[in-house]
């Protein structure tokens, strides 16, 4: 039996590149809470949650109410009994806070460390040793300001990395220009590789409408959330054959309505793991599709990987934004895609260590900026 002897937690932040535009507003960096779970045996778990502000709680009152109890007794009590439904909505899009899922993650880190074998042992074993990934693009004031910017960034993409498939942002301007955009890059990239984009819920109904009769000759694999309702993507499904992917976790709708065709989530969202892979279930029984979104630290990228790893159904490229992340609180990160993927680490548990000066960098990046603020500069208006 093993105890849980103490449990901390940071808030940390980790700057981007350079900030880049999306249709809600401007992405800086990204802010997360870091998680680590101790036993009276000396094993450490890592977790990672997707609020900043869970670090307060998990390090306070909740954290110290498990202190003493069995991890494999807290793992399970953590495990959801039904699949999460939607909280609350701002702008079409669901917010979920769950400040459990960095211990949950830590706890299966645990578990796996304790049994000396990679989390995807644990999960039932490996599908697969890597994992695919996209390319993100997106228009960076000071690196990426035109079309013709964003297309060069790729071809050095496909130059440098062997990047097979991209993703990134539209409806930050006229759809005219997204076109010039969407041509500039398929052109630098080639036809055989995948070209998906992201509109954040940025366009109404009829420019998602035209805009996409405009895109369809440049074969786009997938826009995420042309417009944020399911009930208006089925009313786009009627003008446009290509396929659609959100982020509200609904997997019920999209099967009655045939739209979305994937959705796209973290961690986070099913309060770790196990919830995690009880929805990529769901899809799979539904048909619909899942991958995950990006953003996060090395940790929860490290879940991904043994999610994947152990998924058959997961086997479409996730989205990322490794290539742009300056720092991470693992050793060694971030993870880098080459040729759009990454291998699943073999170590035991999460197969990732700590960084302990990289955590300090990042905590007193925290407690200098606070948290990004994504809509500081406003959001750009809805076309």
């Amino acid at each position: 039996m093993s105890r849980i002897a103490r449990v901390e937690a940071w808030p940390a932040n980790a700057p981007l590149e350079a900030p880049y535009l999306m249709a809600p507003g401007t992405v800086g960096g990204i802010c997360r809470t870091i998680v680590r779970v101790t036993t009276a045996d000396g094993i450490v778990g890592l977790g990672e949650s997707a609020s900043p502000a869970d670090a307060v709680c998990v390090a306070g009152e909740l954290g110290q109410g498990l202190v003493g109890h069995d991890t494999e007794d807290v793992r399970a009590e953590l495990e959801p009994a039904e699949l999460v439904a939607p909280t609350h909505r701002i702008d079409g899009k669901v917010l979920i806070e769950n400040p459990t899922t960095g211990i949950e993650i830590a706890l299966w880190d645990i578990a796996a460390r304790e049994a000396e074998e990679p989390l995807y042992e644990l999960l039932g074993g490996a599908c697969r040793t890597e994992v695919a990934f996209s390319e993100y693009f997106a228009y960076r004031p000071g690196l990426e300001d035109s079309p013709a910017d964003v297309a060069a960034f790729c071809a050095r993409m496909v130059e440098q990395h062997d990047s097979p498939v991209f993703e990134g942002k539209v409806a930050v301007r006229p759809v005219e220009e997204d076109v010039r955009l969407v041509r500039e890059i398929r052109a630098a990239i080639g036809p055989e590789r995948e070209l998906r984009l992201d509109a954040n819920m940025g366009w109404r109904l009829g420019t998602a409408r035209r805009a996409l009769g405009l895109l369809e000759p440049f074969d786009i694999a997938n826009v995420e959330e042309p417009v944020a309702a399911f009930a208006d993507q089925a009313e786009l499904r009627r003008a446009t054959a290509i396929p659609f992917s959100a982020h509200t976790p609904d997997v019920e709708a999209a099967e009655r309505l045939g739209v979305p065709d994937t959705l796209v989530l973290g961690l986070g969202t099913f309060g770790g793991i196990a919830g995690t892979r009880r929805f990529i279930a769901a899809c799979q029984e539904a048909g619909v599709g899942f991958w995950f979104y990006s953003g996060d630290f090395g940790i929860q990228t490290a879940a991904y990987l043994h999610l994947a790893a152990t998924t058959p159904y997961l086997d479409r490229a996730s989205q990322s934004l490794l290539r742009w992340t300056t720092d991470d609180v693992i050793a060694g990160g971030p993870f880098s895609p080459g040729a759009g993927v990454v291998d699943v680490p073999s170590g035991p548990g999460l197969g990732v260590e700590l960084d302990e000066a990289a955590l300090a960098r990042c905590v007193d990046r925290y407690a200098r900026d606070g948290a990004y603020d994504f809509y500081a500069a406003g959001p750009v208006p809805r076309y």
